[in-house]
């Protein structure tokens, strides 16, 4: 069944998105995306999830583009609606979205580990963009993603080259936040899932998201004005009052959940 493509499971609010197509390393395809990006949407309008951790099952994040998939492609057979909500998706979701990376994480899938807010990965984890050893260009933002994670030499080295790297390598390139073992992976990443769940407001969680993604194309200047205005709505918030009242009483703040878009 679809729903199987992407198994979930909600505790301490955080919402775990697993990729469920273990025996083809979680290979993306038309209906495993629509259902990630329903459930996505379905978090979006939850007040119970305050923060999504996305992962693979088996020994794959996301292999890329299923090859039955491209085969299709290039043989003209591919009948297949394409969603129309875009691979960069999950970037629009309000809430934070945190990649647990691990295993092999190719082409399309380092896209989506990449369009999440934060990504943990496991140390011997195998990267690679893969596009240009597919006769193929860097897909779906890459080519704007990459050089602001690690810079334009870095990125085009992993992209030029389509070379494999590790986890480890990654963390020393400022690709993810952090590398570790494999088998500390989901209990680390889900650690400081939940210290955001708990200790963090989910309107401020919202709006920094908004910030920090599309602040990049901003000057200082306009940056600095729209914080200017965010910051005078964020003193209207009962999360403001919720935060000064739990700071100065010494106590876990109790914010209310993300009822709506903030502004």
């Amino acid at each position: 069944m679809t729903e199987e493509l992407v198994l979930t499971d909600l505790a301490d609010g955080v919402l775990v998105l697993t990729f469920n197509r273990p025996d083809r390393l979680n290979a993306w395809t038309d209906e495993m995306g629509r259902r990630y990006f329903d459930l996505l949407e379905e978090a979006e309008q939850n007040p119970e999830v305050r923060v999504v951790v996305v992962t693979g099952a088996g020994k794959g994040f996301c292999a890329g583009a299923d090859f039955q998939t491209l085969t299709a492609i290039q043989t003209g057979e591919y009948a297949s609606e394409p969603d129309k909500r875009p691979h960069t998706f999950p970037v629009s979701i309000n809430k934070p979205i945190i990649a647990a990376v691990n295993g092999a994480c190719a082409g399309l899938g380092m896209v989506h580990a990449l369009v999440c807010d934060l990504v943990f990965t496991a140390a011997d984890a195998k990267w690679t963009t893969a596009f240009s050893r597919r006769g193929l260009i860097a897909e779906y933002g890459m080519a704007w993603v990459l050089p602001k994670l690690i810079g334009q030499a870095r990125a085009l080295d992993l992209l030029l080259s389509g070379r494999t790297f590790t986890g480890a390598e990654a963390e020393r390139l400022g690709l993810v936040l952090r590398a570790v073992p494999g088998e500390q992976l989901l209990a680390e990443t889900l650690a400081y899932a939940r210290d955001l769940a708990t200790n963090s407001s989910p309107a401020s969680m919202a709006v920094i998201k908004r910030q920090v993604w599309g602040d990049w194309d901003q000057g200082l200047d306009d940056s600095r004005e729209a914080a200017e205005r965010l910051m005078a709505q964020s003193f209207t918030r009962p999360d403001f009052a919720e935060g000064v009242a739990s700071f100065l009483e010494r106590r876990p703040p109790e914010f209310p959940p993300l009822m709506e878009p903030t502004s």
